[in-house]
């Protein structure tokens, strides 16, 4: 784990977003096509609102989810209503987005039509999580019962999951596709983050800390 402690917060978002522009144009130097992997809720908005400015060939770029709820895009709790609103503007607007959420049930079928749509794209050229107080990363969460086969390395890439006291299931990017990806950054603010972190790495077990199954690759940015 390569840890990267930044003197506040707007300073962190600005230079991980070079950080990763600088990633995904390395990566379309090898490759014709990239997969951008990249989480939802409100902490990496900044990140996004930079990094769509920035002149790279988009259009080669494919963007997902590392994980989602399963509701449409025109609801608040839709992790590609923010990914449209603050990633895929100004220059990365051309970027190719692959969402998960169909209109369908979440039934083992659901999950199997996501899931081949995105087998094209693994594995990740530039992977981007988040991480909780809990130590969740993705939607892989401690005390989930889909937790045990969601490590499992021979799991299917994507997994429908519960989250604890969420009012609506989720897919999610299990451990062995986010163990794949070839570059890895991990988002985090506020001391208690910090302090979950330095749990995750002394506790190194997965059923405990899911984070820790990306912890030894990973570039974890830091501010208070």
């Amino acid at each position: 784990m390569n840890l990267k402690d930044y003197p506040d917060r707007e300073f962190l978002m600005i230079e991980l977003a070079q950080k990763l522009a600088g990633d995904l144009n390395t990566a379309l130097m090898t490759h014709d096509t990239v997969t951008f992997a990249v989480p939802g809720g409100t902490t990496p908005g900044p990140v996004f609102d930079a990094l769509s400015a920035v002149d790279l060939d988009w259009s080669r770029v494919q963007v997902l989810l590392t994980d989602e709820r399963w509701v449409p895009e025109t609801s608040d709790r839709s992790n590609a209503r923010l990914i449209r609103e603050r990633l895929l503007q100004d220059k990365a607007a051309k970027a190719r987005f692959i969402g998960y959420y169909d209109g369908s049930d979440l039934s083992d079928a659901g999950v199997a039509k996501a899931a081949e749509r995105i087998a094209p794209l693994l594995p990740i050229s530039v992977l981007l999580l988040g991480m909780g107080a809990d130590m969740h990363t993705a939607s892989l969460f401690p005390g989930s019962d889909q937790l045990a086969a969601a490590l499992e390395d021979d799991a299917p890439a994507l997994m429908a999951v519960t989250a604890p006291g969420a009012p609506e299931p989720r897919v999610t990017l299990t451990a062995q596709a986010l163990k794949s990806a070839l570059a890895v950054h991990i988002l985090i603010t506020g001391r208690d983050k910090r302090d979950a972190l330095e749990q995750a790495v002394a506790l190194d077990d997965p059923m405990q800390a899911p984070v820790s199954v990306v912890l030894g690759a990973a570039s974890v940015h830091w501010a208070e």
